[in-house]
């Protein structure tokens, strides 16, 4: 018994594959005799045919992933793509320089190192990005003396 053509007008009929249409075996002889799109509609409505449902995925791994992101894991070398000036954003490193370059100024002025004129420069020369780090401040006023 050849149910080809009767296959294919039903998955065209439920959108599915040819592959996920199931029939009733013990209505073999119904779904042989229909002919016209109309007789398979028919025998979909009266469960003679039907189709595989489709298989979700499972997301208790990516649950399980995400958690252990959260705590700080899966962050070794072999996860990183990318160079370390591509992980921490522009803006993220630029807050935590200046905030350590004015810390140190302030310090500095606090010590006596450096007077408030001295300070009020340095403070617009950090801002105009001129310094690397900490010690390249102290290097600078040290060379200014």
């Amino acid at each position: 018994m050849n149910l080809r053509n009767q296959r294919r007008m039903a998955a065209q009929l439920m959108k599915v594959g040819e592959n996920k249409v199931r029939f009733n075996p013990e209505r073999l002889e119904d779904v042989s005799e229909a002919l016209t799109r109309e007789d398979v509609r028919a025998l979909i409505k009266s469960g003679a045919v039907s189709h595989i449902p489709k298989k979700g995925n499972s997301s208790a791994r990516i649950k399980e992933r995400l958690e252990k992101k959260a705590t700080g894991k899966r962050r070794g070398h072999g996860s990183r793509k990318g160079s370390a000036k591509t992980r921490i954003g522009s803006k993220s490193r630029w807050i935590s320089k200046i905030r350590a370059i004015r810390d140190e100024i302030k310090k500095m002025r606090e010590d006596g190192a450096i007077d408030s004129s001295q300070y009020r420069q340095i403070y617009r020369q950090a801002k105009g990005n001129l310094f690397h780090s900490r010690r390249h401040v102290r290097e600078h006023v040290e060379r200014l003396k």
